[in-house]
């Protein structure tokens, strides 16, 4: 057994961090394929399992999931709201320090992608769906719903300057401490990948503390719970985005949405995203985050434009500086009297964005060898910020100046009248010119990003149960895509979008303590890389 050897450097906490672990040792390899004995077994049962039960008990299981996600989001908010506030402050201490220098896979690594195509795939991995369901949805959702009672820290609107608070709340959700997860848990992958030379997996992260035990029962532990965080977090988001198809198809074409619609939506798209599969990383996954790219960036100029550049840049920069002016209170978790929008938004926000963070944090770590610490961050947390903010502000800011002029009744109906936040988007659309042309191709960008959101998350559980090794056999992912689609299907059938919820939340509040000690182990392995420079 190999032993962790102190480098000579003043600093005890330096290490070298070598293992004579191989990769994918511990595999095993029935009829062609090449899994890690015991993850894969344990996680695939377990999942199959919930899938069956959850199907057979529907009325249970929505029951359960409709009591579960107020439960934890309410017992366990303190701890979820300053454990993102400290992994937060780390990643912006990370910018500024010296292991900022570091680079991703040593001095001499080069970027496997361009700039344009890196950030493309990080945006397509890391919002997927939300944009589009939430855009609308949620600043409208806060300024207007439940008689007000949502609004983040009980603003009042009718005081002047105050009209886009709903927008400054629903940036706070999708700005600088929800992509600050996901860098954590990325680069964290990537410096144990692709400078220590361990199994691109969340157990060698906590290689620094555990030693050779992470290739034990510890290790097994740490992936399975992020296959199902990874696996819950997702299916959320692929339950979203299917409602809102069903909620399109009705809208452009006419097509009643029902739960028959939904599941047969789901089982399509599942076989279009095993098609991306096939297909590769370069060709398939790639490709489609550049399409889903280039169809955002065309929807976002068109409403811009037709809602007013000016009115949209002004806004953007007001809602901005009150968001930066009130994050400190939006931090905050005690004392809160605005129950709603905290309990009910800010806290399950949080536990689905830490869920989510094994997906997106392991794809963005696959893609970015040869950035530098620093890079990274700032690229993976400061950037989509800003630019999940204009169109929160964009979207979000025209469909409310709408609603104050006595205009877009189909929002309103969505929103406010009755909760059906699927609609919202194409009750914002018509309101619109060209709304023949425009819905349609909205409802495309939904598909895709759906299509690339089941993909990138096949690859990512593929590589966990396959024990870091990124060449497994295709059908592997086959395999995790269509479990994905089976797990959606299951959560809809059984309680609809709270269970949906529920699912997240349930396994994002117990990844929230792995994701805090990944920051620590990240922490030794950063000054261990620059003690080499």
């Amino acid at each position: 057994m190999a032993e962790t050897k102190k480098m000579l450097d003043p600093d005890p906490r330096i290490y070298d961090f070598e293992t004579e672990y191989e990769l994918g040792q511990d595999n095993v390899r029935p009829f062609g394929l090449d899994i890690h004995n015991p993850v894969f077994l344990i996680s695939s049962i377990l999942i199959f399992a919930f899938v069956l039960i959850a199907l057979a008990n529907q009325d249970a299981a929505a029951s359960f999931f409709g009591w579960l996600r107020p439960w934890l989001t309410s017992t366990f908010d303190w701890f979820l709201v300053l454990s993102v506030d400290a992994i937060t402050l780390f990643c912006l201490a990370l910018i500024i320090l010296p292991v900022g220098k570091v680079r991703i896979g040593g001095k001499d690594a080069k970027p496997d992608y361009s700039y344009a195509g890196w950030i493309a795939m990080m945006f397509a991995a890391g919002i997927g769906i939300g944009l589009l369901f939430f855009g609308v949805m949620e600043p409208v959702y806060y300024n207007f719903a439940e008689d007000g009672n949502a609004r983040p820290l009980g603003i009042d609107i009718a005081v002047p300057g105050n009209e886009y608070i709903g927008v400054v709340g629903t940036i706070h959700h999708w700005g600088l401490e929800g992509w600050a997860v996901y860098a954590a848990v990325g680069l964290s992958l990537a410096i144990f990948a692709y400078n220590l030379d361990l199994p691109l997996t969340l157990r060698s992260a906590f290689y620094p503390i555990l030693g050779e035990r992470v290739w034990g029962w510890w290790g097994h532990i740490i992936d399975t719970l992020a296959v199902f965080a990874t696996l819950f977090g997702l299916t959320t988001s692929l339950g979203l985005g299917a409602q809102q198809v069903a909620s399109g198809l009705n809208a452009v074409f006419g097509i009643e949405p029902s739960p028959t619609v939904t599941v047969l939506l789901i089982i399509g798209i599942t076989l279009i995203a095993m098609g991306s599969v096939l297909m590769g990383m370069d060709a398939g996954v790639k490709r489609l985050s550049e399409i889903n790219m280039i169809m955002a960036v065309g929807l976002f100029i068109f409403v811009i434009v037709v809602t007013g550049v000016g009115t949209a840049i002004a806004r953007y920069f007001n809602v901005m500086v009150d968001y930066v002016t009130m994050l400190p209170a939006l931090s905050n978790p005690f004392g809160r009297e605005d129950t709603s929008y905290f309990h009910g938004w800010t806290t399950f926000y949080w536990a689905w964005w830490i869920a989510w963070s094994p997906f997106v944090g392991m794809f963005i770590a696959r893609i970015s060898k040869g950035r530098t610490v620093r890079e990274f961050v700032i690229c993976a947390l400061l950037a989509p910020t800003a630019v999940c903010a204009l169109w929160m502000s964009t979207f979000g800011g025209a469909a409310i100046d709408m609603l104050n002029a006595g205009g877009a009744e189909g929002v309103r109906a969505t929103v406010i009248d009755s909760y059906a936040p699927e609609g919202a988007l194409f009750g914002f659309l018509q309101e619109l010119p060209l709304y023949g042309l425009i819905a349609p191709i909205a409802l495309v960008l939904i598909v895709v990003f759906f299509v690339t959101s089941s993909d990138s998350g096949s690859l990512v559980i593929d590589t966990i149960t396959a024990g870091g090794k990124m060449d497994a056999p295709v059908i592997q992912r086959v395999f995790w895509c269509t479990l994905e689609g089976l797990v959606a299907i299951a959560l809809l059938l059984g309680g609809g979008l709270s269970a949906l919820q529920g699912a997240a939340v349930s396994t994002g509040i117990p990844f929230t303590l792995v994701v805090l000690i990944m920051c620590y182990c990240l922490w030794l392995a950063l000054k261990s890389e620059q003690s080499k420079m």
